[in-house]
């Protein structure tokens, strides 16, 4: 079961939380429930790649341009009062990619965590990293440790920054917690939702509502495996690099649109089940 059935923020926004806005986003905020956004937005930022490609541009061009993309959307998360996002940062399959672009994003983290962290605060953002920590350049760990004390006692959304992240090693992390935990005890007992769901990465958080996925790809790409079991997916052609405000909220008033049943049916609509035929009864 998800966490939560309810997908009302903890504050609701008004309409001039976002400041000063195009005629496009104002028509959007017009048809926009602020008292009935996702609790938590996840994002695959994809497509940074085939933006710079496009463009005739090294990649690494496409990922510095698609950190404006990430402030654009933090900000206007946090000022819509969405209580979570996480941005799938970089994966553990990433390690395949050649050492001068990891390299590159691994900079290009430090440096945006270092720029960014007055508008982190202005923001009352908390960050939190989802993903194998103790994997990752010593300088690395340090900046987001830093990151996570300077931000511990902020009060507004929590972003997630999902960095060596993988959805199938995150549970298997949290199976290997539950094992330390017992110690060789109780191993005839069972594992439950509930027990896995403490020991995972996003712990305290509920899961997503909504799952955006820029580029057109249609994958999740092993990511919140467990917790987007019951996140509605909104994906769009829209490479990352030109994801912008308007974008995310049409991805919002999308959602709103959907209909969240959790393997359920509406009260009072009547099932399309029809009786099961006995084999070798069947009408023909």
């Amino acid at each position: 079961m998800p966490h939560s059935h309810t997908a009302k923020t903890l504050h609701v926004a008004t309409p001039s939380s976002l400041g000063p806005v195009t005629p496009e986003e104002a028509s959007l905020l017009e048809k926009l429930d602020l008292a009935g956004l996702p609790r938590h937005v996840a994002v695959i930022m994809d497509g940074n790649g085939r933006w710079a490609q496009k463009r005739h541009l090294p990649r690494i061009a496409g990922h510095r341009s698609g950190t404006q993309s990430a402030r654009t959307t933090i900000e206007t998360c946090a000022r819509l009062k969405i209580e979570a996002l996480t941005l799938y940062a970089f994966s553990v399959e990433n390690w395949r990619r050649p050492k001068t672009e990891i390299d590159f994003l691994m900079a290009l983290l430090r440096e945006y965590l270092r720029k960014e962290m007055p508008l982190i605060q202005k923001n009352e953002i908390r960050m939190r990293f989802l993903g194998r920590m103790d994997e990752l350049p010593a300088g690395v760990q340090n900046d987001v440790r830093d990151a996570m004390e300077k931000t511990a006692g902020n009060k507004g959304m929590v972003l997630c920054v999902a960095l060596n992240y993988g959805g199938r090693a995150e549970i298997v992390d949290a199976m290997n917690a539950i094992l330390s935990e017992r110690n060789g005890h109780e191993m005839q007992a069972k594992v439950t939702e509930e027990q896995l769901a403490r020991h995972l990465y996003t712990e305290g958080l509920p899961d997503p509502d909504l799952l955006i996925r820029t580029s057109g790809e249609m994958r999740v790409s092993n990511f919140l495996l467990w917790q987007i079991a019951y996140a509605e997916i909104f994906v769009t052609e829209t490479l990352w690099p030109d994801f912008n405000r308007t974008r995310l909220l049409e991805a919002l008033l999308e959602f709103q649109k959907r209909e969240r049943r959790y393997g359920g049916i509406r009260e009072g609509e009547p099932s399309d089940e029809k009786p099961a035929r006995a084999a070798g009864n069947q009408s023909r």
